[in-house]
């Protein structure tokens, strides 16, 4: 840090954005060590604010608050803020099955048909074109098809006995698809799903990861209950569609993760609009004090960038239903950030001194 003028410190920048609350933390931004690399030129201040989440839903609101209280720094001139990231790490998933993942994020419904994959397929891509390293795991086991999703027919030759995971659009993802023939049934029991879900986590060579998209099949059955019992989830996004039909099996599989103590991310409305209606997804989240991550329209060219191999949000990247998916892996990653620090919070065990 360089530092030519004594009206404008270090002391007095810390001491201004100190009393910038992070949004969804709720505590400034100096205690959480959010507040990197000062540096001061003359008059003129430099410095980085390390977010929780390259996909930052806050940053406008951050900057704007920093300038402000900043301002009232005697004698500043030009105020430049950088970004960087350092998303936070659930310990428990290294711990548990040997993986740098840093956090796991299942998607889930109540019922097939509700978009769940389409979903699964869109977060990934967008978390990763904000910056995020993404793996996306196709645990449907008996119905695979994130990779006609994701537009790619193969994955890698295995390296040191690992599988190697395909990657298009900035995602790592892998699916029991690559492994049988696209007409060959998987008519498989419960153990059999559970094994086939421990090797896709354990036995992929995955690198280091910010966030494990887990695509789950519909229902409350044996997928659910082994990826609960395998991996240390940081959360679940539920998807419904706008018929309270539809909710009513939303809020069964919500109830699920519930007593496999998962917290719930959110509700996601999905295929909302004129034909289907809308506002179950809303009032489920109401009805039970959850949060509601909000709506995606009904759009054909979801359906056709699934058919295509080119997601929505590569491929119509401007429209409505793919702004309102960008936007829902911003508010995703945002709290999965939250449910991790507090997760972080609660396994520390405060010492007493005794004496």
């Amino acid at each position: 840090m360089s530092q030519k003028n004594n009206q404008v410190t270090e002391e007095a920048i810390m001491a201004a954005l100190s009393e910038v609350i992070e949004p969804e933390l709720h505590r400034d931004l100096v205690s959480l060590n959010m507040v990197r690399d000062v540096n001061i030129d003359g008059d003129n201040v430099e410095f980085t604010i390390m977010l929780t989440t390259p996909a930052c839903p806050l940053k406008g609101k951050m900057e704007n608050d920093s300038r402000a209280a900043l301002a009232k720094v005697a004698g500043i001139g030009n105020i430049k803020v950088n970004w960087g990231s350092n998303v936070p790490k659930d310990n428990r998933i290294l711990n548990q099955i040997g993986q740098q993942f840093r956090n796991t994020i299942a998607v889930s419904s109540g019922k097939g048909g509700v978009g769940k994959s389409t979903i699964s397929v869109n977060l990934a891509i967008a978390l990763a074109q904000a910056g995020a390293r993404v793996g996306l795991l196709d645990a449907d086991i008996l119905g695979p098809n994130i990779p006609m999703m994701m537009g790619v027919e193969q994955m890698p030759p295995p390296r040191n006995r690992k599988m190697i995971p395909a990657e298009n659009y900035g995602v790592k993802f892998i699916s029991t698809a690559f492994l049988v023939k696209p007409d060959q049934p998987l008519i498989w029991r419960g153990p059999m799903l559970h094994s086939a879900i421990q090797q896709l986590l354990t036995d992929v060579d995955w690198g280091e990861l910010d966030y494990l998209i887990v695509d789950l099949p519909p229902g409350t059955g044996d997928a659910q209950l082994t990826l609960a019992q395998v991996l240390p989830l940081s959360g679940a996004v539920v998807i419904t569609q706008p018929m309270q039909v539809a909710a009513s099996d939303a809020l069964r599989g919500m109830k699920t993760f519930e007593k496999l103590d998962v917290p719930i991310i959110g509700v996601i409305e999905n295929m909302s609009g004129d034909f289907f209606g809308t506002g179950a997804g809303e009032k489920l989240a109401q009805d039970y004090n959850i949060p509601y991550l909000g709506t995606i329209p009904l759009d054909a060219n979801v359906r056709v960038g699934g058919d295509s191999g080119q997601p929505i949000v590569i491929a119509h990247p401007e429209s409505p239903a793919a702004t309102a998916l960008q936007q829902l892996a911003k508010d995703v990653a945002a709290r999965v950030s939250v449910l991790t620090i507090q997760q972080q919070a609660s396994s520390v065990i405060p010492i007493q001194m005794i004496g």
